[in-house]
């Protein structure tokens, strides 16, 4: 049960995270959202042999977490997670493409094996860097911006449902396990056999819940949009945080600026 209880106190964190007072976590939502989308699409945009040009970008979520206090080992451990996904989307490349492209102390990468990497690191950097904006400034309020920006109103609403339902869910699966090894306290975990009522009762249970839920929120006179007691306000510093980062992307995008500072370092020019 204590393994369960951090499991749930860790999915929890962005949101204790979101409730930090920094610079970062002052400014508009609608500012932060977006320029991680325009990060996110530069990294993108990046040929699938770069991995030198990828580097500068990692100047941003670096500077987002310091300053917004971002554990780095939390970010890296979801990361790490996730990570399958993109190894199993890149982990053939080396297979297809085995023309020579680089040469490291006179060891050869295939092109492979160059974007195996590059996969790789945009992977990181894309799914790191939105990992930490949400620790800076929370789903509802995120929500909140990307409604404001003119996402429609029901896909927003289905997000921020499926973020909060799955709490629930975890609480009400936490809760059973829990009353189900009270009853043997002999077992440790749950059997294979137990699964199948587990599953049923988890499912009674949170539709349930569900029902209270909403019952409570109708009460409450909600009525499918998103509220904060504070109202957006787009100050001076916002756009300056959104236009100086934006320019920085342009110019690491159109400038290889880590072949040019190792040209200069090594050869005296860039």
């Amino acid at each position: 049960m204590q393994a369960l209880d951090r499991q749930f106190a860790a999915l929890g964190a962005m949101e204790t995270l979101a409730r930090q007072d920094t610079p970062v976590h002052r400014l508009d939502p609608r500012a932060k959202l977006l320029t991680t989308l325009a990060f996110v699409a530069a990294v993108v945009s990046c040929d699938r042999y770069a991995i030198s040009v990828l580097l500068p970008f990692l100047v941003y979520p670096v500077v987002l977490a310091s300053v917004g206090r971002v554990p780095a080992g939390c970010i890296l451990r979801k990361v790490a997670m996730v990570s399958p996904f993109a190894i199993l989307v890149g982990v053939f490349n080396p297979l297809f493409d085995r023309t020579p492209w680089l040469s490291l102390g006179g060891l050869e990468l295939s092109g492979g094996w160059v974007s195996f990497l590059s996969i790789l690191l945009r992977f990181g950097l894309t799914v790191g860097t939105t990992l930490i904006l949400l620790a800076c400034t929370g789903i509802y309020r995120l929500g909140l911006a990307a409604s404001s920006l003119g996402v429609p109103g029901v896909f927003v609403m289905q997000v921020l449902f499926l973020y909060r339902y799955l709490f629930v869910l975890w609480q009400e699966a936490l809760r059973t396990v829990r009353a189900i090894l009270l009853r043997s306290p002999d077992q440790e975990r749950l059997p294979m056999a137990a699964y199948t009522h587990f599953l049923g009762a988890l499912l009674l249970r949170t539709l349930d819940r569900a029902e209270r839920i909403h019952t409570a929120m109708r009460c409450r006179g909600f009525a499918g949009q998103v509220c904060l007691l504070q109202p957006l306000r787009l100050r001076a510093a916002d756009v300056l945080f959104t236009v100086g980062w934006c320019a920085c992307f342009v110019a690491f995008r159109c400038g290889d600026l880590s072949r040019r500072l190792g040209s200069l370092i090594t050869e005296g020019h860039p």
